[in-house]
C-alpha cells in the first residue's frame, strides 16, 4: 500500500510538471505575440497606441502567469520530495517492525522445539533400560538399552542418535551403532555436553551445547542435550553416567528459515538466518557460511532493526520458552533496500 502512494505522488507530480511545462510553453507564445504586437503598434504611430498598451498587459499578466508556474513547480517538487521521504520513512518503519516481529517467530519456533528436547532428554535418562545399562552393566542390559533407543529413534526422527555414556565417557550404548558406527565404544570423556552433565544437581536438571559438527556422527551439525542418569532413575539418586542426545539440527534448521511468511518478491531479496551467541550463523535461508561466518549483528536491545549501507537488519533475542532459557542467539532478517536509481523504475 505504501509503495502504491509513493508511486501515485510520482505520478501527480509527473502529470503537474508537464501541465506546468505546457503554461509555460502557451505562456511563451503569449509573450512574443504581445511583443510583435506592440511592434506592430509602433509602425502605427499614434493609432496603434491602444494596442500598444494592451500588448504591454498581455506580457504584464503572461509574465505574472510564468511567475505563478514557476512557484507551483517549485511548491510542488518539495511537497512530492516531503511526502516520498515520509513515505519512504514509513515503509521502512512498517518493514523493520514486521521484519523484527518474523525474525523474533523464528527464534521462537527453535526455542519451543528445543525445549521439547530437554524433556526428552530428562525422561529418558530415568527409562529402566537406560539405567540398566549403566546400573547393571551387563551386556545383556546394554544390547536390550540398544534396542529401547533403536525404538525411540523411529518415532523420534529429529534426532540422529542417542548416547549412554559410563562415568569414563566411554559410550557403551547407542540407538543406531549399524549407521553410526563410530559411536558404541566412543570416547566422550571430553565432550562438553558429557562434562556439562555429570556436574548437574538432579534429574530435573540438563544441559545444552552451540550447534556443532560431531565426528562420531558422520560430521553431521547437531544440538546436543544432555543429563545424568542416575541410579534408580531417582532425581537425586547417585550419578551412574550420562545421556547425550543428538538433535538433528540442519534439516529442522532449514525448515524454519526457509518457511517464514514472505512474499515471492521479499523472499527473493531476503536472507533469513539464526546466529548464536557469538553471531556465528548456523543456519540460513541461502546455506551459504554455516558454522563459519560470523554476522556483522549489531543489536541494541533485545528486538529491533537499523540499515547497514543498502540492507535492512531485523533481529530478535532468543526468549526462551519454559524451563529452555534459551543460548543467546538470534532470528536475523537480512533484506536489501531499494536504491534511488532502482526507486525511478517502479
Amino acid at each position: 500500500m505504501q509503495d502504491d502512494i509513493l508511486k501515485l505522488a510520482c505520478e501527480v507530480a509527473d502529470i503537474t510538471e508537464q501541465k506546468i511545462y505546457l503554461i509555460d510553453a502557451v505562456m511563451n507564445q503569449t509573450k512574443l505575440l504581445a511583443l510583435n504586437a506592440r511592434i506592430e503598434a509602433a509602425r502605427a504611430g499614434q493609432a496603434g497606441a491602444p494596442f500598444a498598451l494592451l500588448a504591454e498587459e498581455m506580457g504584464k499578466v503572461a509574465s505574472n502567469i510564468t511567475g505563478i508556474s514557476a512557484q507551483l513547480r517549485t511548491a510542488i517538487q518539495q511537497s512530492t520530495s516531503r511526502l516520498e521521504n515520509v513515505g519512504a520513512e514509513l515503509i521502512l518503519s512498517n518493514k523493520g517492525t514486521r521484519y523484527t516481529d518474523i525474525a523474533l517467530n523464528v527464534v521462537e519456533i527453535i526455542d519451543r522445539n528445543l525445549y521439547e528436547r530437554s524433556c526428552d532428554v530428562r525422561w529418558w535418562a530415568t527409562d529402566s533400560a537406560v539405567v540398566a545399562a549403566l546400573q547393571d552393566g551387563s551386556q545383556q542390559a546394554r544390547a536390550y538399552a540398544n534396542e529401547r533407543l533403536a525404538t525411540i529413534l523411529k518415532s523420534y526422527t529429529v534426532y540422529l542418535d542417542l548416547a549412554v555414556a559410563n562415568l569414563e565417557g566411554k559410550i557403551v550404548s547407542c540407538g543406531r551403532p549399524e549407521i553410526y558406527t563410530k559411536t558404541l565404544g566412543g570416547d566422550a570423556s571430553k565432550a562438553p555436553w558429557f562434562i556439562q552433565a555429570l556436574q548437574t544437581r538432579s534429574g530435573d536438571d540438563f544441559v545444552v551445547s552451540d550447534i556443532r559438527v560431531s565426528p562420531l556422527l558422520n560430521n553431521a551439525a547437531i544440538a546436543s542435550y544432555a543429563t545424568a542418569i542416575r541410579a534408580g532413575g531417582a532425581p537425586k539418586g547417585k550419578i551412574l553416567g550420562v545421556l547425550g542426545i543428538a538433535f538433528d539440527w540442519a534439516p529442522q534448521a532449514a525448515t524454519i528459515v526457509q518457511g517464514v511468511g514472505l512474499t515471492a518478491e521479499e523472499r527473493a531479496t531476503t536472507r533469513v538466518m539464526i546466529v548464536d551467541s557469538n553471531h556465528r550463523i548456523i543456519a540460513a535461508s541461502d546455506d551459504k557460511g554455516l558454522l563459519t561466518d560470523i554476522y556483522p549483528l549489531k543489536p541494541e536491545g533485545k528486538r529491533g532493526y537499523y540499515v547497514a549501507e543498502d540492507r535492512l537488519v531485523a533481529y530478535a533475542l532468543t526468549p526462551g520458552y519454559e524451563t529452555y532459557k534459551g543460548l543467546g542467539w538470534y532470528g536475523v532478517l537480512e533484506a536489501k533496500l531499494q536504491t534511488e536509481e532502482e526507486s525511478a523504475f517502479l
